[in-house]
Formats: structure tokens, sequence, C-alpha cells
């Protein structure tokens, strides 16, 4: 059995259109946010509006795409309305000219975000037999990498010339990448669909019988997922502030540093995957967990005065968050394998959806908890935060049992 890798590298595309809009969105609307708003705890409170649009509708989008049989497919109709209202809208997010009309386009671009995030995740597992899944992960995740590592670099190069190229290159990518998936990726026709005359998967009966299950891994599993992503993404949502308010660097500054973070996943994305192939995805990312924990507790105590052999605190920060890419992929390649792994074939696009569940609720806490902090104690509290939560989704992942058991209920 072998991967079809030209297939899978084009699937990679539609991760890539999803991916290049979030770095750039997390690092940017903070500090657009910033002219009107001065408490991070606020600033953060509006990042998470997204999440809360992705928690109520990702998961509806994903359980809706099992349901659909059109002659596109169940999965591409959702791409193919979602990508190109997203893009015009994203183009459109630096044109703001008042508060009001920054929220309006920021409200509007996630909700077509929402449309299609989880259909196009749930692409993968429809056309990759299970025992190829992380290896295509790695693939799929090696494109989304790519798309961050270009948007916080050569994104940042453009924002000094105008704020507005990102953006404008950004929504033109995102037409390239979808035309490339229309043409070439064919969804399998022998999928059972579940119509409204048939039983329907129901997410919050998909949640409460992982709840109930005797066999913990799916719970386990996501409980991990949901407190390395409170991590991730506080400190995705607060950097850009941290970076200049904190730090006293300019914006571009801090999204380079950033990008090496996205260049280490990029690089690591495709040997992770094989990595858990060989040793197991929990033992993979068990190892990411714990390496992570490591370097926000680092990164905690480097300050602009900082240096190590020689090397300046900018250098220092990138070498860190590169050594931390690399961890970030041993977990991020291996999660959601392991998520759609604990269930049937017929429930992948609502077991993505659950997955989507715990990742956004995450994502709307994780940033409110920085904040809280950030007010509170001030910008130093932001890694030592990031680390506890990485700290405690360790303790998750190092309960379960096995590395694969499939629920079959």
């Amino acid at each position: 059995m072998k991967l079809d890798y030209k297939k899978t590298f084009i699937l990679g595309l539609g991760f890539f259109a999803i991916s290049l809009t979030w770095p750039l969105y997390n690092y940017y609307i903070p500090l657009f946010l910033k002219t009107y708003i001065k408490s991070q705890f606020w600033i953060n409170s509006i990042m998470t509006l997204d999440n809360i649009l992705a928690i109520t509708l990702i998961p509806v989008f994903g359980s809706l795409s099992d349901r659909t049989n059109t002659r596109f497919g169940r999965r591409m109709p959702y791409l193919l309305i979602g990508i190109p209202i997203s893009a015009i809208l994203f183009a459109l997010l630096p044109q703001y000219s008042s508060f009001t009309s920054l929220m309006i386009i920021l409200i509007s671009f996630n909700l077509a975000m929402a449309i299609y995030r989880a259909p196009t995740v749930a692409l993968m597992p429809d056309i990759t037999p299970r025992p190829l899944r992380s290896k295509a992960n790695g693939i799929i995740n090696f494109m989304g990498g790519l798309a961050s590592v270009l948007v916080l670099s050569v994104g940042a190069v453009l924002y000094d010339i105008n704020k507005n190229l990102p953006f404008i290159a950004t929504a033109i990518l995102m037409f390239l990448a979808l035309a490339m998936l229309y043409i070439f990726i064919k969804e399998p026709k022998n999928i059972t669909v579940t119509t409204n005359e048939e039983q329907k998967i129901g997410l919050i009966s998909s949640i409460k019988e992982i709840f109930v299950s005797k066999d913990k891994t799916a719970l386990y599993i996501l409980l991990a997922i949901f407190f390395w992503f409170v991590g991730y993404q506080g400190v995705e949502a607060t950097f850009s502030n941290y970076s200049v308010h904190f730090l006293k660097i300019k914006e571009s500054t801090g999204s380079i540093i950033l990008s090496s973070f996205a260049a280490a996943f990029l690089v690591f994305a495709i040997p992770s995957g094989f990595i858990a192939t060989k040793f197991g995805k929990k033992r993979t990312i068990l190892v990411g967990v714990a390496g992570l924990f490591i370097v926000f507790g680092l990164l905690a105590i480097v300050r602009t005065t900082t240096s190590v052999f020689g090397m300046p605190y900018n250098v220092v920060m990138m070498l860190l968050f590169a050594i931390g890419g690399f961890f970030w992929a041993c977990i991020n390649i291996n999660s959601y394998p392991m998520v759609v792994e604990t269930t049937t074939e017929e429930k992948v696009g609502t077991y993505t959806g659950i997955y989507y569940f715990f990742s956004s609720l995450a994502a709307i806490l994780g940033p409110l908890i920085f904040g809280f902090f950030v007010d509170f104690l001030g910008f130093g509290s932001m890694f030592i935060t990031a680390a506890v939560s990485f700290a405690i989704a360790f303790i998750f992942v190092f309960m379960i049992k096995s590395d694969t058991k499939t629920n079959r209920s």
C-alpha cells in the first residue's frame, strides 16, 4: 500500500488556502485593534470571535458535508463557496476606516471561513487509506507550514511597503489553490452518504458517546488537544502586541521571528508523519508536548538584552521558535489522524467537526486566559501560561493506554 504523493500534495492546497490567512490574521489584527482598545484581554476577546463562530458552525458544516451528495462531490461544494468569499473579504481587512467597519469585515470573513474548513480537512481521510493518514497529514501540514512561512516572512516585507499588499497577495493565492483543487481532486464515489431518511450522526450525540465510552482514547486525545491549543492560540493571539509593546520591536521584526516557528514546522511536517508511523503517534506526540513545554519556559526569560554565545535576542528567539516548530509538527501532524482513527469511516466528517470543536473551544478560552494574565501580571506571564497548558496536555496524552483503538460502535 503506497501513498499517492502527487494527489496528496495537491490536496494539501486546501490546507494551504486555510493556512495562508490565519498567521496574518492572528498577527496583524491585534495590532489593528490596539488602535482602538488598550486592554489585551478585550483585544483577545475580539480575537476569539472567529473561534466562537467556528465552534458553532464548523462542526455543522463537517457533519453536513457527510450527508452531501452532488456532482461536484460531498466536500468540494463547500470549498467552491467558502474560499472565494473569504479571499475577497481577507483582501478588504486592512481597508477598515473605523472600529465598526473593521468588526463587520472580521465577522463576515470568519463566517465565510467556517463554511469550508472542516470539509477541506475531511478530504484527506476520504481519499487516503487509514494506515497512510499520518504520512498524508504530514504532507498536508507541510503545505500549511509553507503558507505560514510565506505570509509571515514575505508578508512582513510586503507590509513594510504597503500594509494592504500581504492581504491582497494572500487572496490571489487562495483563488489559485481553489482552481488546482477543483481541477485535480476527484472525490471517491463509493462512500456511503447519510441522508435525511437514514440515521443521522449528530455532533452532540457523538460527543456524549465519547464521554461515556469505556475506551477513553478519543476523550483523552481531545482533552489534550484542548489544552495544547489553549497554549498555542494564546501565544498566537498575544505575540504581536508582546513583541511591539513589551519587547519594543518593529511589527515586521516580530513577524519574522515568529516565521521561524512556521519554517521549522514546514521542514518537519512530513518527517513527523514518518516518525509516528515508525514509533507510534502517542510517543511522538508526547515528545512534542514535552519539548514545547521546555521551549516556552525558555522563551519566558528572553528579553532584548539577552545574549547567548554572542547571539542577540532575536536570533535566540528564532532558534527557540524553530525548535518549537519541530515539536509542534510532532503534535499537530499526528493528533487529527489519531482522532479519526477512533471512529468509523462514515463518521469521519463528524469527528473532524469534533476535533475542530475542541480546538476552537481552546481558541476561544486560550486568548481570554492569556489576556487576563497579561492585564493582571503583564506580558511576562505569556510564555509561562503557555508552558503550563502544555504540561496539562502531556498528562492527558500520557493517560492514553494504546496508540490506536478504533471505536466501531
